[in-house]
């Protein structure tokens, strides 16, 4: 099979596609023959060796997919081969065929393609846990989503409408922006060109805004939480301007407001069961057309390091995804 390897830590140039051996499902695993798998930013952080989990090396990035099963490992009663799948690696996606622990998989919902589905679980997934768990965004509440066009970014914009917000689109360009519009923002501030805080205050009236959906982090995330109302919330959601910031904490005083921490990937582990309540929610304002996933653009395998430095450089308005099989 094809794999898109990381022999030494670097940037996504540095990638090459190889052939390896097919790998052979494990007690309690399934090999998967990958259709699709889905770029996020921290495919780019673990290439460098700046991700929390570090594989050791060769190893391939990608750690979200969608497929078929094509073989089950001993003990394995939940899945058979041909059943259409999707499944969480931290990394490995990024190849023709990837094993992955059962309890990593659920089942493929019918009439979704390969591409929604790879791009769908882990940013709907993210920004429904940081929005309804850990905000508790309510109906009639202002929503401000920083770098509002990414993947997690437009899917906050989806779900904070879905649960009766109102919804401020933060962006670096009007192309970006307008993206944003058509996933139902209320309100666009283009903050390239405009104050950020000065820009918030016109569009609540001096009020405020209830909850800060933030991927971003850097400059933006003291000037979202200065513009947060009384009980503001301000989600940590990431880091893709690369700093991580150190707002003044008196601000969290003076607004009894809230700095929550977002960590899908540990909600999941710790707690299944209210992750799975959430995937049944999350399909469920799908069937309904209430989130529509953007596909922005997809590569074949060999050119998955342009699809990683693409994401990161902030090109790029929803989600990329590799197409092994292609």
């Amino acid at each position: 099979m094809r794999a898109l390897l990381c022999k030494q830590w670097g940037p996504p140039e540095s990638l090459v596609v190889e052939q390896l051996p097919t790998p052979e499902p494990g007690a309690g695993e399934v090999l998967v023959a990958v259709h699709a798998a889905a770029v996020n930013f921290p495919d780019s952080l673990i290439i460098e060796k700046k991700y929390q989990l570090q594989p050791e090396l060769p190893f391939s990035p990608g750690g979200e997919l969608a497929g078929t099963v094509a073989q089950i490992g001993a003990n394995v009663e939940n899945f058979a081969p041909g059943d259409r799948v999707i499944a969480f690696t931290g990394y490995g996606a990024f190849a023709e065929q990837a094993v992955v622990s059962a309890q990593q998989m659920i089942p493929m919902p019918d009439g979704l393609d390969f591409q929604t589905a790879s791009a769908f679980v882990m940013t709907y997934g993210t920004s429904y846990h940081a929005l309804a768990d850990r905000a508790a965004l309510a109906e009639g509440e202002t929503l401000l989503v920083l770098g509002a066009s990414g993947g997690v970014g437009l899917a906050a914009i989806e779900i904070g409408k879905a649960l009766g917000a109102t919804v401020i689109a933060a962006a670096s360009t009007d192309d970006k922006l307008a993206v944003c519009k058509e996933h139902g923002a209320d309100t666009l501030i283009n903050y390239q060109d405009n104050d950020l805080r000065e820009a918030i205050r016109e569009h609540t009236g001096n009020q405020g805004v209830d909850v800060v959906f933030d991927p971003v982090g850097g400059d933006m995330t003291e000037a979202a939480l200065r513009s947060c109302a009384w009980r503001g919330r301000l989600l940590v959601i990431g880091f893709a301007a690369g700093d991580i910031p150190k707002p003044p904490l008196n601000l969290a005083l003076l607004k009894g407001a809230s700095i929550i921490g977002v960590f899908w990937g540990s909600y999941v582990a710790r707690e299944p069961g209210n992750n799975a309540s959430d995937l049944k929610a999350l399909f469920g304002m799908l069937a309904k057309g209430q989130l529509r996933p953007h596909i922005a653009g997809t590569y074949p395998l060999e050119r998955g390091g342009e699809a990683i430095t693409a994401l990161t450089a902030r090109k790029v308005s929803g989600k990329l995804v590799i197409t092994p099989q292609e």
